[in-house]
């Protein structure tokens, strides 16, 4: 299963994005957008690449999914593969800042 991670967009140029994922910034490329993003749009990102700008009408729900997603991995119960993985991206990006290295 591919998993397509949301996020804001910061700024952007031709062929990239800064993009802001829970407060963990990527640049990510633009050759797979559906459609011309700017800096305000949420899109979802996979491996690198935009592959889609986030309606303005949905983003606030596919974020709510994603929090739930989440949320259910930090409990006791099983653990949700795809979950980990956003909270490895999350967690790498926040020791990334605190040692100086992110963007």
């Amino acid at each position: 299963m591919c998993l397509g991670v949301p996020g804001l967009v910061v700024e952007c140029d031709e062929l990239s994005a800064l993009v802001d994922f829970w407060g963990v910034r990527r640049r990510v490329r633009l050759d797979l957008a559906d459609e011309p993003v700017a800096p305000g749009d949420y899109v979802l990102n996979h491996v690198g690449f935009v592959i889609r700008r986030i309606p303005a009408a949905d983003v606030q729900t596919t974020l709510a999914m994603y929090e739930e997603l989440v949320k259910a991995n930090t409990g006791s119960g099983p653990v949700d593969l795809m979950a980990a993985d956003v909270l490895g991206e999350i967690e790498a990006g926040r020791a990334g800042r605190a040692g100086g290295t992110g963007q």
